[in-house]
């Protein structure tokens, strides 16, 4: 039999898949390739994936052999009995390497292997079916609207809407760290290996940033950690900055402002005050003063300290006027003036500031210079009239109760805006005293 008839038979013995530029075999009696359709399908329910080896089943479902770790029960790889997490399949090829090859390649992703980014300057490896690494867009997204993040493992959703496995804690909404079932907070995920340390290790070393783990701030003998996707620590600009103009505070938690322009997690009972408070993890979400007001009882509540007059006339100033700031420093930005005056209650109305100071025990311990020095100070910084209110919530001086002086309070305080719309204030500074000496 000459050389051309036998090119000639095995030419017509391999049938080519039909679709359009495809050179891969058909299978099976079908005219197409596995890829397209061809050979035994999976008779799993609406699975369109070719059945495995001799099974009637993909190898998702089980089809085809499988692998012999005992309770293992993924696909054997290649021509070996064993799934690739139990080393089976081809083994990346870079010294003491035991990761799986990827794709057509003799190396693991993290080496190399498998198909690239095709983003400039990216080695990461493409994720999926599509050209590109998650971070340059690769890979599924989140199925939530306006959300570009990559859904996580078999759900359609980052992490942040849900998606991936869960906290296995009662009540945790937060995503499972690594291979483990629980979240960083709860133990999950890998913990920094320096000893009685509990918290997680960060990024790729073993370590959290407090004992040097992660990436570090780039300033000259700067130790600390870099900030979010910066190369910088908070204190030298790194990370998100707060939006307000002129500000070059950090963001603080999920919010877009510095603590001073309410960013982060507001205590939940004083939220809606100009002057509102950051919550504490340890009291409940609450500022440790409204935590002592909304839950006296509490045994937390106890070893709070606070300035309770000065806290009681903000309350009763918070509840019946609006725009009031507490205990906040006076100052300037525009001159070098180094007075950082607190006025323990304020309000800005027309060019008038209407200042309240809850004088404890009437100042009896105060210097009357030093009194007179302090006026001139915030004088300097605010160059408009003035009106203090000096109150004494005590019974030093007077034997009026405390709800009464705080009703007389409140109606002096709107008297005194009355006539500063009306402006019949005439006085640059004007001192109202309420059962001081």
């Amino acid at each position: 039999m000459s050389q051309e008839y036998c090119v000639e038979i095995k030419q017509r013995s391999r049938r080519q898949c039909i679709e359009l530029d495809c050179k891969v075999s058909a299978i099976g009696k079908t005219d197409k390739c596995v890829a397209h359709g061809g050979g035994r399908r999976c008779v799993e329910l609406d699975c369109k994936v070719a059945a495995r080896g001799n099974s009637d089943k993909c190898a998702a479902h089980g089809g085809g052999r499988r692998c012999v770790e005992l309770d293992c029960d993924k696909s054997a790889q290649g021509k070996t009995d064993k799934c690739a997490a139990h080393g089976g399949g081809r083994r990346c090829v870079e010294l003491d390497c035991k990761v799986s090859a990827i794709g057509k390649t003799d190396k693991c992703a993290a080496h190399g292997g498998g198909r690239r980014c095709i983003e400039l300057d990216c080695k990461v490896s493409a994720i999926g079916k599509t050209d590109k690494c998650k971070a340059h867009g690769g890979g599924r997204r989140c199925v939530e609207l306006d959300c570009k993040v990559s859904a996580i493992g078999k759900t359609d959703k980052c992490a942040a809407h849900g998606g991936g496995r869960r906290c296995i804690e009662l009540d945790c909404k937060v995503g499972a760290a690594g291979k483990t079932d629980k979240c960083k907070a709860h133990g999950g995920g890998r913990r920094c290996v320096e000893l009685d340390c509990k918290v997680s290790a960060a990024g790729k070393t073993d370590k959290c940033t407090a004992h040097g783990g992660g990436r570090r701030c780039i300033e000259p003998d700067c130790k600390v950690a870099a900030a979010g996707n910066s190369d910088k620590c908070k204190a030298h600009g790194g990370g998100r900055r707060c939006i307000e103009l002129d500000c070059d505070k950090s963001a603080r938690a999920n919010s877009d402002k510095c603590k001073a322009h309410g960013g982060g997690k507001r205590c939940p009972h004083c939220i809606d005050w100009i002057d509102s408070r950051s919550g504490s993890a340890y009291y409940d979400g609450y500022c440790a003063t409204c935590f002592k007001q909304v839950f006296p009882n509490d045994e937390r509540s106890k070893v709070v300290y606070r300035h309770t007059k000065e806290i009681m006339v903000r309350n009763i100033i918070n509840e019946n006027f609006d725009g009031f700031i507490h205990d906040t420093p006076l100052y300037t930005g525009n001159c070098d003036c180094t007075h950082r005056r607190r006025i323990d209650h304020r309000k800005l109305i027309g060019n008038t500031i209407l200042a309240i100071e809850t004088d404890e025990f009437g100042h009896r311990g105060y210097d009357k210079k030093d009194e007179e020095i302090r006026y001139d100070d915030v004088y300097m910084i605010h160059s408009g009239k003035w009106i203090f209110i000096r109150f004494n919530p005590d019974t030093n001086v007077s034997k009026t109760d405390i709800q009464d002086k705080l009703n007389k309070l409140v109606e002096t305080i709107n008297e005194c805006i009355y006539r500063i719309e009306r402006e019949e204030n005439i006085e640059l500074i004007e001192i109202i005293k309420l059962y001081c000496i």
